[in-house]
């Protein structure tokens, strides 16, 4: 029996989708946890706050200005920065194997 050498993981076998969804994960939790603290953050600003909230900025209370006016623009933000980065990530393991492929390859033909 010839067992398989050890080499860099093919891009369709479960250690490089394993890593794959690891990274992708520790991402979607750093999305999440930012999307939390501005959810949360509100709320918590017109409580212990409410005179900085109870400013008027461009004919609002601050308050509704963040609510009305930015949160939308934040979570888009968010959700661009999330797919841009998840696309990078994938990207960036596709060329680790690759270029391991290719390392492989390159041995080989030496060996020929």
């Amino acid at each position: 029996m010839n067992p398989t050498p050890p080499g860099p993981p093919d891009i369709h076998s479960e250690a490089f989708l394993h890593s794959l969804k690891k990274r992708q994960l520790k991402l979607s939790i750093a999305c999440a946890a930012t999307f939390l603290v501005a959810l949360l953050g509100l709320p918590l600003l017109n409580y212990y706050a409410p005179e900085l909230m109870a400013r008027r900025l461009f004919g609002f209370t601050l308050t509704w200005f963040i609510l009305g006016v930015m949160f939308f623009p934040f979570v888009w933000i968010i959700s661009w920065l999330f797919i841009r980065r998840s696309s990078a990530l994938e990207e960036a393991e596709v060329a680790e194997v690759a270029e391991g492929q290719r390392g492989k390859g390159e041995k080989e033909n030496q060996a020929l």
